[in-house]
Parts: C-alpha cells; sequence; structure tokens
C-alpha cells in the first residue's frame, strides 16, 4: 500500500512582547500593552497546535479504519472464492455414478478443487493488486518559525510546556520577503516527501478539527488530477488562513503578498491560479486576529466555541478562551444605534 504524506505546516513567531500581535498593542493602534498582545498570541498558538493534533489523530484513525477494511475486504472475497470452488468440487463428487462415472466425477472434483485453489490465489492477487493500489495516508505537523536561532526557542517553548499529543517537527523558513519565507518552508516540506500541504498561521482561535478533516479531504481530490490544484480559506479581511497543494501542482507563493499591483492575498492566489489553469478548491472561511477589530469579533467566536464543545466535537481553543475572560472579555457587546434600514415600513408597533 502506498503512503500518500500529508503535512500541516504552521507558520509562527516565538511569543515576543513587542514583536508579535504588535496591532493589538498600543505600539500600533491596539489597546493593550505589548506583553499582553504576545500573551494572547502564546495562548492562540498553543491552542491551535491541540486543534491540529487532534484533527490529525481523527484523519489517522480514519486512514487505519480504511486501511483494515480493505485488507478485510480481499480477505473475505478471497474465502468467498475457496468456498465457491469447494462447492464444485463437492458436486462433482455427488454426481458421479459408476466407475467411469465415479472417475469422472471425481476428476471434476478435482477440477473443482483445482479452481477452487485458482479462485483463492486469483483472490489473494486481487487483494494484493488492491493494496498496491491503495493508498495509506500519513500526517506530519511542521511548525515553522523565523530566524533560524528561533527555532530551539520555540522547540524549548513547547517542551516546556508538557507533553503533547503526537510529535512536531520545526525548520525555519528563510528568504527576503514574506514570498521568499512561504516558499523556502513549503520547499522544506517538499524535500522531506511531503505529498500534499496545507497551511495556516498560528492566530486563528476559531480553527475546528472539521476545518483541517475538510482541508486534507480537498487536497486529496486534487491528487486525483494529473496537474494538482490549490485549497485555500479566506479569511475576514480579503487574504488567506489556509493555502495548500499538492506536489504534482506547479504553483508558489510569489506575487502574493504585498501585491505590487495592489490585490490583496485571496485575489491575489486566485489570479495566479487562473493564469496557470489551475483549479482551485473552496475551504470555509477562517477568521484571524490582527486588529482589535478581528480580536473583538473573536472573542465572541471562542465563546460560542466553548459552549458547543458540550455538545459537538470540538476541541476548543480554552487557553485562548481563559485569557480573554482574565482580561474581562467574557462577552462583547455593541451599543444601540440606528445604523439599519428604514423599517417603519415593515415593524408594527406592539398594542
Amino acid at each position: 500500500m502506498r503512503e500518500r504524506k500529508n503535512v500541516v505546516l504552521l507558520f509562527s513567531k516565538v511569543p515576543e512582547t513587542g514583536l508579535v500581535k504588535t496591532r493589538l498593542s498600543v505600539l500600533k493602534d491596539g489597546m493593550f500593552p505589548p506583553e499582553t498582545a504576545a500573551h494572547l498570541y502564546h495562548c492562540m498558538l498553543f491552542d491551535v497546535v491541540e486543534i491540529i493534533c487532534a484533527a490529525l489523530a481523527d484523519l489517522e484513525a480514519r486512514a487505519d479504519a480504511d486501511a483494515a477494511g480493505a485488507s478485510a475486504g480481499a480477505g473475505a472475497a478471497g474465502a468467498g472464492a475457496g468456498a465457491a470452488g469447494a462447492t464444485g468440487a463437492g458436486a462433482g463428487a455427488a454426481d458421479a455414478t459408476g466407475a467411469g462415472a465415479g472417475a469422472a466425477g471425481a476428476g471434476a472434483g478435482a477440477a473443482g478443487a483445482t479452481g477452487a485453489g485458482a479462485g483463492a490465489a486469483g483472490a489473494t492477487g486481487a487483494g494484493a493488486g488492491a493494496a498496491g493500489a491503495g493508498v495509506k495516508d500519513t500526517y506530519e505537523l511542521v511548525i515553522s518559525t523565523t530566524p533560524a536561532s528561533n527555532v530551539e526557542v520555540m522547540r524549548k517553548l513547547f517542551e516546556d510546556a508538557g507533553e503533547w499529543p503526537r510529535p512536531i517537527t520545526f525548520i525555519a523558513d528563510e528568504g527576503a520577503d514574506f514570498d521568499e519565507h512561504y516558499n523556502h518552508a513549503f520547499q522544506q516540506c517538499w524535500d522531506r516527501g511531503a505529498d500534499c500541504i496545507l497551511s495556516m498561521g498560528a492566530d486563528m482561535p476559531a480553527l475546528t478539527k472539521a476545518d483541517v478533516r475538510f482541508g486534507f479531504e480537498q487536497l486529496h481530490r486534487l491528487c486525483n488530477m494529473p496537474d494538482g490544484g490549490i485549497v485555500l480559506a479566506p479569511d475576514q479581511e480579503m487574504g488567506v488562513s489556509v493555502i495548500g497543494w499538492t506536489r504534482e501542482t506547479d504553483f508558489s507563493h510569489t506575487g502574493v503578498f504585498y501585491n505590487r499591483e495592489g490585490l490583496t492575498v485571496l485575489p491575489a492566489y486566485i489570479h495566479k491560479a487562473s493564469n496557470a489553469g489551475l483549479p482551485a478548491l473552496w475551504l470555509p472561511p477562517i477568521p484571524d486576529v490582527d486588529t482589535m477589530a478581528d480580536f473583538f469579533h473573536n472573542v465572541t467566536l471562542v465563546h460560542a466555541l466553548a459552549y458547543c464543545a458540550g455538545s459537538d466535537d470540538i476541541c476548543p481553543p480554552w487557553r485562548t478562551a481563559k485569557a480573554f475572560a482574565e482580561l474581562g472579555f467574557r462577552e462583547v457587546r455593541v451599543a444601540p444605534n440606528d445604523l439599519r434600514d428604514p423599517r417603519n415600513h415593515i415593524d408594527t408597533p406592539q398594542q
């Protein structure tokens, strides 16, 4: 059975004060001290990694079940073919009358038995062929950070937090701009044998296991296309929160970030895919956290996810939820206003 190596490539920074989420801080246009902004990012990073680990565990369980089902199906087919052959042998013996007929019947029985053996062998061969043509999916989590000196810092950050559900690979991305950093990290994953890459940032506490699972389901659809294609999930501000493609896809991030033609990230990716004649598969939008408006939006999402986790298969971003609560943001309320369409012609006053 052929192995298909799937990689989640998580781009992340070390949560250093004054260097991450500065737009949430008073250093830019935010309201929090720089150390608070860094702490929020730290919580989001760990939550996103935990969510990814849970999603990959689900995908691995599914891959194991599929492989076991394929093996059991091949075995059952072989057993059925053998039983059919044995029935033929028995019928040949029962139909024999007289010495000559008995001999003929015995010959038929032997032929039936031979047929049974051939059937069993054929079934075994068919099972082996199915296994040979089948795919066993494996999954790896790779965290890319920069500069290279931060790889060990990031590794220690995770080690100090305790045991994680799965091994994590740490790499460094380098380049003169954002595009080159992304391309360098992708190339390292291809060099490590990746067949599919699903990449994202660590500032998405509303990410769900279902988002990750569906991302790989869409990538696997592209594996059946000769030239591959891309998958992407938009964020809330004309950008992209998740992007990925297959090994066969001739694509890159070049020209996407800080596009000189004024395109934001989402239309820039679509523009590149269109020019290359590549299909693009849609993933549900996933908001990230850059600005204070993003922050308030995610407070409502994280609160809702925490509640829904009580009755749904969700891995809640509990660290981020706790950090929001400690800052006093258990909920977000908006002052009443009249910024809406006229309703006098449709609303009926209560008597």
